[in-house]
């Protein structure tokens, strides 16, 4: 029985070509999304229309209140999932 070898690149840089296409597709993928993200910026000159004419403040804090809890339930679905799945690798040794 033979066992075949696998040939090396004869680049000295052996995956790096790979690690750049990627790494340049990414770039490209981020500067089209940076383009698109002016056009959606309109949004905040209603906000603060609406949040400058109320004269209590009641709504400006209601809007922050749900600015901060739309902001961590994310973080804590991932937090807790991480959690989980480091308990169970932990029991698994």
């Amino acid at each position: 029985m033979f066992i075949k070898k696998q040939k090396r690149s004869s680049s000295p840089w052996g995956g790096v070509s790979t690690f750049l296409s990627r790494r340049r597709g990414f770039l490209v993928f981020m500067t089209l999304f940076l383009f698109v993200i002016t056009s959606t910026e309109a949004q905040c000159s209603m906000c603060r229309a609406v949040l400058e004419s109320e004269a209590d403040g009641k709504t400006a804090e209601g809007i922050n209140n749900g600015i901060l809890y739309l902001m961590a339930i994310p973080y804590l679905i991932v937090g807790g999932l991480f959690f989980f799945v480091y308990r169970r690798l932990r029991k698994s040794n």
